[in-house]
This record gives structure tokens, sequence and C-alpha cells, in this order.
């Protein structure tokens, strides 16, 4: 893939302002300066009607601005997370030094998680459905036996190392848990830090903004320190050539290694998009009555409605009933909502959060501490991973760095940092299942802690 450019943005004969050209794209941004920002009879953002496919659209194209933009930054984007990371930035400096109407903003905080609106409840039910129910089965059932395991050791290790440093700036190990492990472990942004977010805020009666200001940050910082591991994991399989399988994971040759099967190709229908979208948010209904249950019969800690949500697409997925067209569409929705509305939701998030809570979480105290929770679970998972037939430098990366990164984008760098592309369905088990493990954990933790 070609890379990235600045100079395309400007060309218009190109389309590279997330498809369109730049004309296209600033006659669109004008229209939405004009809804925002333009007074009229006296009244504030007089032309916002504050709906939600506005409000969606001005999210959109703020976040296209500052997207495109991020994704052509160098070290930005191979380190630091690129346009989402930008968007999110760039809002919350807009947000908190009033640089949007407030009539806008409260639009926008209404469009991103309170009812009617909330469009948090329709983004995390379709990403959880779409990535859990559509792993491969077989790759699935393997992973639980082994793989899985082995991602569990990281979690431990990373905990373990989080607490330990944390103890050093007088930090109590639940809050390291809840702070730090769980947003840095939690299998990236969209379906985890933000979902665990939404389960703190059930719990504490807060603001999930104010939880998730704090874990993007950690979660960043954790993900540069995690792609330059990576690369230091290279050399060092280069150094001790018995520690790495070169690309290989499993140490057992004659074990057939877990891969992503092709299977039949669906073509998805418009009826079959159609049909999904009912059936996640049927899913999403059953989980929600599930938690409700459950809160009623009096359990010592509480089951948020996304860890049921997770448990009944790995369920599903087991048994295989869910028909493949459905499973199809399912895939086509996250993959919508993954790739192509989450500078959507990042500016939204962006928008509510106060920069300066970002700025006092970046001390050496916070770096010190997700330095040792990444490197705590890679030399865990290390040492284990002999015993659990896996090579320690492939295992390292996989079950430890895939899911301390930022999720599928976090694995693409940390991969690249390795010089292990080949492992990636292993990556994707992490980031999918794995995340999906720790949305569940992250339940049960804030049920009996928050």
């Amino acid at each position: 893939m070609a890379q990235k450019n600045f100079k395309e943005l400007f060309d218009p004969k190109q389309s590279k302002w997330s498809g369109l050209s730049i004309q296209m794209f600033l006659g669109l941004l004008a229209i939405v300066a004009l809804t925002v920002y333009v007074p009229f009879g006296g009244k504030e953002a007089a032309f916002l009607r504050g709906n939600f496919l506005v409000i969606f659209s001005i999210l959109a194209v703020f976040g296209i601005l500052f997207g495109e933009i991020g994704d052509r930054i160098p070290i930005w984007n191979d380190y630091i997370g690129g346009g989402t990371v930008l968007v999110f930035f760039a809002s919350a400096v807009m947000g908190t030094y009033n640089l949007i109407p407030t009539k806008v903003l409260k639009a926008i905080d209404v469009f991103y998680g309170e009812q009617p609106v909330n469009f948090l409840e329709l983004f995390i039910p379709a990403l959880i459905v779409g990535s859990v129910l559509t792993v491969n089965r077989k790759t699935l059932l393997q992973s639980i036996a082994g793989y899985i395991p082995l991602i569990l050791i990281g979690v431990v290790g990373a905990t373990l190392g989080g607490i330990g440093a944390g103890l050093l700036f007088g930090k109590e190990p639940l809050d390291i848990i809840m702070n730090y492990v769980l947003p840095i472990m939690g299998g990236g942004t969209g379906a985890g830090a933000i979902p665990m977010s939404e389960m703190w805020a059930q719990k504490t009666g807060g603001n999930p903004k104010d939880w998730f200001a704090f874990a993007i940050s950690i979660l960043t910082i954790a993900n540069v320190i995690a792609i330059f591991t990576g690369a230091f994991l290279k050399e060092l399989g280069k150094k001790h050539p018995n520690l790495t399988g070169n690309g290989n994971l499993i140490l057992d040759d004659t074990k057939e290694a877990v891969k992503e099967e092709a299977g039949p190709k669906v073509v998805v229908t418009a009826k079959d998009l159609a049909s999904a979208f009912a059936f996640i948010g049927v899913l999403f209904m059953f989980s929600h009555i599930s938690g409700v249950i459950w809160t009623s019969l009096g359990f010592p800690f509480e089951m948020h409605r996304l860890a049921f949500l997770v448990i009944y697409s790995i369920v599903l997925n087991i048994l295989n009933i869910v028909p493949a067209a459905i499973k199809a569409g399912s895939k086509e929705i996250q993959a919508y909502f993954s790739k192509y509305t989450i500078w959507v939701l990042m500016g939204a998030v962006g928008f509510g959060t106060d920069v300066q809570e970002i700025i006092n979480s970046l001390s050496i105290a916070n770096l010190v501490i997700a330095l040792a929770i990444v490197l705590g679970a890679v030399l865990l998972i290390m040492l284990a991973s002999r015993r659990m037939k896996f090579y320690p430098v492939e295992a390292a990366i996989t079950a430890g760095l895939c899911m301390a990164n930022r999720g599928g984008s976090g694995d693409i760098a940390v991969l690249g940092a390795a010089d292990r592309m080949e492992l990636i369905s292993f990556a994707q088990i992490s980031s999918r299942v794995g995340g999906a493990m720790m949305l569940i954990l992250g339940s049960m933790v804030f049920g009996f802690f928050a």
C-alpha cells in the first residue's frame, strides 16, 4: 500500500478526503461551519437541528478533517495512533477552550451517550457481535484450549508488573487494576476502553468520559511502548535464535497452527445487512434483559449488559447456529462502524473531555506504570510459553503486545515493527476474543470495587 502524503490531499484530481475530492470536502466543511458557528436572529448556532443525522454529519466532517491529516503526520501516525488520536485531541482542545458553541456541545452529548439517541449503544454492540460472532469457529475452539490461557498469563503478568510499579509511586493495587491494566489490556479503544467506560459509569454513576479521558491517555502511552517492544523482540530473536520461530508461533510443528479459514464466500445483500442489524439489536435487548435480571437477583457482583453480549456472541459462534448470511452481514456492519465511524465517535468523546485531565496523566509515574504493565505481560508469557508449546518471541508479540496496544491498528503497527505480519490471525484473537474477555473481567471488577 502506498504511503499517504499531504500533497495528495490538495490534488483536485484525487479523492483523498475519505473518498471526497478537495473541492467537495471544502464545500461540506463550509456548510458545517455555517451550521455550527453562524448566529441568526440573535440565536447561537441558529441553523443547528440537533438530530442524529445532523450531529453525525458534523462529527464526520470534523473527523475527516483531522483524521486525514493525522494519518499523514510522520511518527505520530506510526507510533501515537494517527488520525484517530488526533481527532480526539483536536476535539478535546476545541471543547475545553470553548472553540465551539455550547448549544452544539450539548447536542453532541446527547448524540454520544444520552437517551434517546445514544450512538454509543449502536456502535459498541455492532463491534462486539460483528467481531466475536464471526471469528472462525475452529479457531475460536482451538484458541480457547491453548492460546487463550497464554493471554490470561499475560494479563496476570501485566497486573503484577503494574501493581509493582504502582507501589513505587504510592498507588493502590485496585487503582492500578481498574485504571491502568483494564484499559491497556482491554483490546483497544472501540471495543475495549469505550465499553469499559460505560461499565464504570453504570456502577459509579459518573460520566463515562471521566474514566475514558485517562484511559485513552494511558492506552496511547502503552501503544507506543508496545510498538517499540515489538521492534526490540525482533532484534532479540535475531541475537537468540532459540527464542523465536521466525514467524511460527507453535513450537510443535506437528500440531496444526490456528489459522483463519476462508470458507465459502458469502455475498452480502442489502437484505442481509438489514437482517443482521435487527439481529444485533435483538441480541443487545436480550443482553440488557439478562443484566437487569442479574441485578435483581442480588448476586455479589454486577454483570454489565455488554458482558452478557460478549458471552452470548461466543456461545452462538461455538454452537454454529447463526446463518452464514447473518454472520456475513454482522461482519460488514462491524467493519463499517470500526473503520468508518470511529472518527465520529472519537470526536464526540473528545468534545466532552477536559484537556487538563489528559495533561495531568502524562507523568513519569504513568509512563513507568504503563511500561511495567507491558513488560510484565511480555516477560511472564516468555517464561511460560515453552511449557505451553509456543515460541517465546512470537508468544510475547501476539498474546502480550497485541493485547496491550490500540486494537486492530495497533496490531498492524506491532506486527510491522516486529516483522511478524504472518501472525495476524493470532493478533486478531488477542484483540477480539482477548479483548472480549477483558470486558467480562472489567464488568466483574467494576461490579465488586468501583
